[in-house]
């Protein structure tokens, strides 16, 4: 018999070690923390973040941090690809706040942070997979590189602390809620008028669409096409998405407010 319960004991270990790794990682840290310091306006359009209220729990974040720097290549190539990319994009958001912390919580602009030399995005800090990486190594190369997601959506879900970014959202990503959580957030910043807006014949958009235009032009859709699937959102009637389609509504690229996204 206690070789038969030996033999149970071991496959229920086994069974839990095939189980856990498909279910990521543990975000309560992250969550709870944008929950509380996070501000939603404009319906979920927009947030701001209180930094002073982040920086008083740093510990806890960098708890959260710790607990991304212990996840190990082999652990994370075992996750679903969902997973795998909520897993960067909280790996992003909450280096981006450490970044704040980091420097004075006080500065215009994350910008303030960089240098002549260097800017805030390329600075070295970031534990990830096993090694020191910057936020436009996480962003470019892990997310959006050739090896990446291929998925558009993310550029409405990263935020780089500016007014101008997409919101921070007030919960973390989550591999089993993230494509509502990904649709959700494309909504909010196309609905979102001082970024994306109709103005006489010109559809006036954020500068991501520029930046990142080859990311909406995927299997061979124009960028006209991509915002003409996003016509609710973008508040165009059937008569201008179709005018946008046959290039009578012209796209035309807004400046960025790099100013922080902090609480009044």
């Amino acid at each position: 018999m206690g070789l038969f319960r030996s033999l149970a004991c071991a496959l229920a270990l086994l069974s839990i070690a095939t189980v856990a790794p498909a279910t990521g990682l543990d975000n309560a840290q992250w969550d709870g923390l944008l929950q509380r310091h996070v501000r939603v306006l404009d319906g979920g359009n927009a947030t701001q973040v209180d930094y002073a209220g982040m920086l008083a729990e740093r510990a806890q974040l960098r708890e959260y941090l710790a607990a991304i720097a212990a996840v190990k290549p082999k652990l994370f190539a075992s996750w679903s690809k969902a997973e795998q990319l909520a897993l960067l994009i909280n790996a992003y958001n909450v280096s981006t706040v450490e970044l704040v912390l980091s420097g004075d919580p006080q500065i215009d602009s994350i910008k303030d942070l960089g240098s002549l030399f260097q800017s805030p995005w390329k600075q070295q800090f970031v534990q990830l997979l096993g090694k020191t990486r910057s936020l436009d190594e996480l962003e470019h190369e892990l997310i959006r590189g050739e090896q990446g997601y291929q998925e558009p959506r993310v550029h409405f879900a990263l935020n780089c602390a500016s007014i101008g970014c997409p919101a921070l959202r007030a919960e973390a990503y989550n591999g089993a809620t993230l494509e509502q959580q990904l649709n959700d957030a494309q909504q909010h910043f196309l609905a979102d008028r001082s970024r994306n807006r109709l103005k006489g014949d010109s559809l006036q958009v954020s500068s991501i669409f520029k930046w990142y235009r080859e990311d909406f032009e995927q299997n061979g859709q124009s960028l006209a096409d991509y915002l003409a699937a996003q016509a609710n959102a973008l508040g165009l009637n059937t008569t201008q998405r179709q005018q946008l389609l046959d290039g009578q509504i012209e796209i035309e690229v807004l400046d960025y407010d790099w100013r922080l996204n902090r609480t009044p």
